[in-house]
């Protein structure tokens, strides 16, 4: 009878703590999700300003609404691997950078009222960003922790539970198109 009790003992620890290890692993990949997530949801925002920038560089000069709008209409094709995103969302970065350092040269595009504004939800949107890259790469942190950690270790690929990568920018595969401003001085 002792011994069946030590062996039931044994046994609901065992369940226990597969269970209690199961729950963790399911968790941490479900906020790597949840980041992923939140990451679509700033460049979804992002794509959003887009257009209202487009309308306003338009009445300044059309060459540099044409680079915006080629952006608004590469944003259908947000690739899914994290990887891809990645990159893709480094080219977009790349541009709209290069469009920020650009359009500081023209003052009278930048007391625009509405362009201002649009610039300071852009830049408050790209924050954002920063931050939801940066809680993914811990989100992903601490899944590849919980994984490899005794006794984890043993249980996550039996569990179904996979790798994760980093969101990363590499900015030598990010192709980032050069914008020239050249406003008509005749507005």
């Amino acid at each position: 009878m002792f011994w069946i009790l030590v062996f039931g003992g044994l046994v609901l620890f065992v369940l226990i703590t597969i269970w209690v290890i199961y729950n963790r692993l399911v968790q941490a990949e479900n906020q790597v999700d949840e980041a992923l997530a939140l990451i679509d949801v700033q460049l979804k925002k992002r794509f959003e300003l887009i257009p209202n920038l487009v309308q306003v560089v338009k009445a300044y000069n059309a060459h540099e609404a044409d680079v915006l709008e080629k952006v608004v209409a590469q944003r259908s094709s947000i690739p899914e691997p994290t990887g891809a995103k990645a990159n893709f969302d480094g080219s977009i970065t790349g541009v709209l950078k290069n469009f920020r350092m650009q359009v500081e040269a023209y003052p009278d595009l930048l007391a625009n009222q509405q362009f201002s504004k649009l610039m300071d939800s852009l830049s408050t949107v790209e924050d954002e960003l920063a931050m939801a890259r940066r809680y993914y790469n811990g989100t992903v942190r601490d899944l590849s922790n919980k994984k490899e950690v005794f006794p984890n270790v043993l249980f996550a690929s039996m569990f179904g539970i996979k790798d994760k990568s980093f969101y990363e920018i590499d900015p030598t595969d990010a192709e980032r198109p050069e914008i020239e401003l050249t406003l008509q001085q005749d507005i």
